[in-house]
């Protein structure tokens, strides 16, 4: 049986007192609520990785880190390489989210290489893709999120999957208060679950967690979390206030 996820990316938010804060609040309100095979993740900014895995470690969350560089190490100032995030007790990392791709020219081949670097460090990755308002609107958007996997992913042992979280992200629906129809997002998560089967294998597509990314707040998220496709959610917004996200995992 697949794993159900709820995970938040803070972005760029929250200092660090806020980010403590933040994270106990979940942390306290998840507590005495057994979680059903579902997983909290959340996402802070580098600088309040490490004090957020000690604040966090006598509770349910796990810590991601938000992206890495693909090199072991070297002179790549600014950058966070993967055993960084190993030696503080990280243990996912998101890559290919959106806002990288746009703003940051992140390409399908530079994210592959990413990926090889996490598993090569025993780090999970949750892996983004999605079209944009425009491949939607051209009715290219099923072509644009398998290029994006297979590019990205398809080079992969089939081993290699169980340390593989797929991240959905209608790029129109993300901040823009815009949300996929539950069918959109069903209707997607099928197709994906379809090509990983055809690549891989039905066993492997059937145990892989697809999230989805799009503007998902505590007064939709259960009717998206009810597709049968669909096994949580990468959550934005919703994400830095407590009340939000507990209202979104309880959704799950």
């Amino acid at each position: 049986m697949r794993v159900k996820i709820v995970a938040g990316n803070w972005k760029m938010n929250n200092d660090m007192k806020a980010s403590k804060s933040l994270v106990k609040k979940v942390g306290k309100s998840i507590k005495n609520n057994p979680l059903n095979n579902t997983r909290v993740i959340v996402a802070p900014t580098f600088v309040n990785l490490e004090r957020v895995v000690k604040k966090a470690k006598k509770s349910a969350i796990e810590i991601a880190a938000q992206n890495m560089h693909f090199e072991e190490s070297g002179a790549y100032t600014g950058e966070i390489s993967a055993k960084m995030l190993k030696s503080i007790g990280v243990n996912t990392v998101i890559l290919g989210h959106s806002e990288r791709r746009e703003y940051f020219g992140e390409t399908d081949q530079l994210l592959a290489k990413k990926v090889n670097t996490a598993l090569a460090n025993e780090l999970e990755v949750i892996f983004c893709f999605g079209e944009v308002l425009a491949d939607r609107k051209s009715n290219n958007h099923f072509n644009v999120v398998e290029s994006q996997i297979k590019n990205g992913l398809f080079h992969l042992e089939a081993n290699a999957w169980t340390r593989i979280i797929l991240a959905y992200e209608p790029v129109w629906a993300i901040g823009t208060g815009e949300t996929a129809s539950p069918e959109q997002a069903q209707e997607m998560h099928d197709f994906i679950r379809k090509i990983v089967a055809k690549r891989y294998s039905q066993e492997i597509a059937d145990e892989v967690s697809i999230l989805y990314g799009g503007s998902v707040k505590p007064s939709n998220a259960q009717e998206i979390f009810s597709k049968p496709d669909v096994d949580g959610g990468l959550i934005g917004g919703a994400a830095l206030s407590a009340e939000d996200f507990k209202a979104i995992i309880d959704a799950i």
